[in-house]
């Protein structure tokens, strides 16, 4: 185990990825597993399912995806369906719960969740979404910048070194990719790219989509695309709420989850 601050990690996967169990027994099954969003780590679930719930914690396992917190980058640029493989290795190990977990996924961890639901619906008995881009593009794709092409062509054609391109990517990336380092900016650029609406289709168990009215990464009118196209799904739209909902609206999401598990546990009886 690793300790920070008042975090207690545990790592799976023989170190791959770490996390951290909240609600009863350290060592008990967890009925819900959190994954954060794109430059954040589990303790954003901590308001949610952990110790800073109003209504305490649930027995959840909240993990820091590769790349993130504590958990080492990927070897190589993943994709969502190699960070999903990576959720199931967790969630099969050892360290794993015995059965079908809540899954609760923002925006990242929303696009992985649906991997993992539509690839393994065995493993999942719910899933709670929000802010997650895996609907439809409601914004027509922007094209990069003028001046970012003319230097990227300068640049494949020698006319201009590394420096200058990455001087580029500075001036005109966006906050994730300028932050990004390492393989996680490929990362970043492949999930992008990606597209959900084949793992969506897939998706047989409950879905509850939380969203923020103010969201304006992924926009509220994606999740109601997804309502209507998801079997069993629910929309909780969060007033005033932005991008971030599980620390914007944790008591919203909260609820959500809540329902997931004691459907699971009526589905269980």
């Amino acid at each position: 185990m690793l300790a920070t601050l008042a975090c207690v990690l545990q790592a799976f996967d023989g170190g791959a990825v770490f996390g951290e169990r909240w609600g009863g027994d350290p060592d008990g099954t967890p009925l819900v597993v959190a994954l954060h969003g794109w430059g954040r780590n589990h303790t954003d679930f901590a308001g949610v399912v952990g110790p800073g719930a109003p209504g305490g914690p649930l027995p959840a396992l909240a993990l820091d995806l590769p790349g993130f917190g504590a958990s080492p980058p990927p070897p190589d640029p993943w994709g969502s369906a190699q960070y999903a493989e990576e959720v199931v290795r967790v969630l099969t190990g050892p360290e794993g719960p015995p059965g079908p977990v809540v899954l609760v996924g923002h925006s990242l961890g929303g696009r992985v969740g649906v991997r993992v639901a539509a690839a393994r619906p065995e493993l999942v008995a719910g899933l709670a979404l929000c802010g997650a881009p895996v609907g439809p593009r409601v914004r027509p794709r922007t094209r990069p910048a003028a001046g970012f092409r003319a230097v990227r062509r300068l640049r494949r054609l020698g006319l201009v070194g590394e420096d200058a391109m990455e001087r580029a990517r500075q001036r005109y990336g966006s906050s994730d990719y300028r932050a990004a380092v390492g393989v996680m900016r490929p990362v970043l650029v492949r999930m992008i790219a990606e597209d959900y609406a084949e793992s969506v289709a897939a998706v047989r168990c409950p879905v509850e989509l939380v969203w923020g009215d103010d969201d304006d990464v992924v926009p509220l009118a994606m999740a109601r695309t997804l309502v209507s196209t998801i079997p069993e799904a629910r929309l909780t739209v969060c007033p005033g709420a932005g991008h971030f909902v599980p620390t914007a609206a944790p008591a919203d999401l909260r609820a959500a989850v809540e329902r997931l598990v004691s459907a699971q546990g009526a589905s269980a009886r």
